[in-house]
């Protein structure tokens, strides 16, 4: 392997840079797993990365990146071997382990997950943290009729609906045979949201009001991606012995609440933690993948940066300026 491209960032006192550098093998320094990375993508934490460290980096210099595919070319673990397609979410890399945003990175062996046969590096990417998240999310609200045994669930919110865990729970939950109703601060995004499956789509005004111990049933369950004001609300429009997956904090992590929608009609808060999910639910959620996301559709609301496009338009997620998901081809 001669030299090869990847984004680093430093920092020197009060001044953080963020560059596509050639760099060779030995500044790959963690893992005992080298990977060719086909695709890397772009998630909420690496736009906070990409911005300054987002009090996440500890060390520099630093290639950032939490998620990647691609294929191993050399394995010091039994695990995998040359060949291999693997994919990567969490784990921290990216954090404090050198990340994706790399034509190559060498991590530990059990952050990897051989990718199913059914999806495609690409593919995998354009799912990658969010969409990972978005199924934890699913399958914590589908619980209620199967681990919990409860009534079939019909209706189900979901907050930050045009992000990226938010636009693939959509798809998801509406694959799952539920109702969704899509909740948005982007009124030009209702044509965009139906068309991944949601039946209604809310504006966020409505769940950012005053909030009561307790307000009229309205949803079975929801999937929060935003936290705060709107998370507080959700609970308490939540229907008796509804679930609500929270796994996102854009817009607050406080949350101002009381216990009566877990007391008076058992509401159940279920946070979703994606970054430590252990390999063998790693393992399952990867292999329902295929059979609950429409890959067309993810197509259609993904796309495809090279690293410098990245470095220029990293600060968009900040802003809310994206929808969908976006995939880093790192070998443009």
């Amino acid at each position: 392997m001669s030299n090869f491209k990847a984004i680093v960032l430093n920092k020197t006192g009060d001044q953080f840079t963020r560059e596509v550098k050639s760099i060779d093998k030995s500044f790959l320094i963690h893992g005992d797993v080298l990977v060719k990375v086909d695709y890397s993508d772009f998630n909420y934490k690496d736009g906070m990365i990409l911005k300054n460290g987002g009090s996440l980096v500890k060390d520099y210099p630093h290639i950032p990146g939490i998620d990647f595919a691609g294929t191993v070319e050399e394995s010091k673990s039994e695990k995998f071997k040359a060949g291999d397609k693997v994919i990567l979410t969490g784990w921290r890399v990216g954090e404090i382990y050198y990340g994706g945003y790399s034509q190559y990175a060498k991590v530990d062996a059990n952050f990897l997950v051989k990718a199913p046969k059914d999806i495609s590096t690409k593919h995998a990417m354009a799912i990658g943290t969010a969409g990972f998240t978005a199924l934890l999310c699913s399958f914590a609200v589908q619980a209620r009729e199967t681990i919990l045994l409860g009534e079939k669930v019909n209706d189900v919110l979901v907050t930050g609906a045009t992000g990226g865990v938010g636009s693939v729970a959509v798809m998801i939950l509406s694959k799952m045979g539920y109702k969704v109703h899509a909740l948005t601060g982007k009124k030009d995004k209702t044509d965009f949201l139906k068309k991944l499956g949601a039946s209604a789509v809310i504006d966020r005004s409505e769940l950012e009001g005053e909030t009561r111990p307790l307000d009229k049933g309205l949803w079975d369950c929801a999937v929060d991606t935003v936290g705060g004001k709107v998370l507080a609300k959700a609970l308490t429009h939540t229907k008796p012995n509804g679930i609500v997956a929270a796994c996102g904090l854009t817009n607050s992590f406080k949350l101002e609440t009381t216990v009566m929608p877990f007391i008076i009609r058992g509401v159940k808060l279920w946070g979703i933690n994606s970054v430590d999910t252990p390999m063998k639910r790693r393992e399952f959620i990867w292999s329902q993948a295929a059979s609950l996301i429409d890959m067309n559709k993810l197509d259609e609301i993904t796309q495809v940066w090279s690293m410098a496009k990245l470095i220029s338009s990293y600060d968009k997620i900040l802003k809310g300026e994206v929808a969908g998901r976006v995939v880093i081809d790192v070998n443009q």
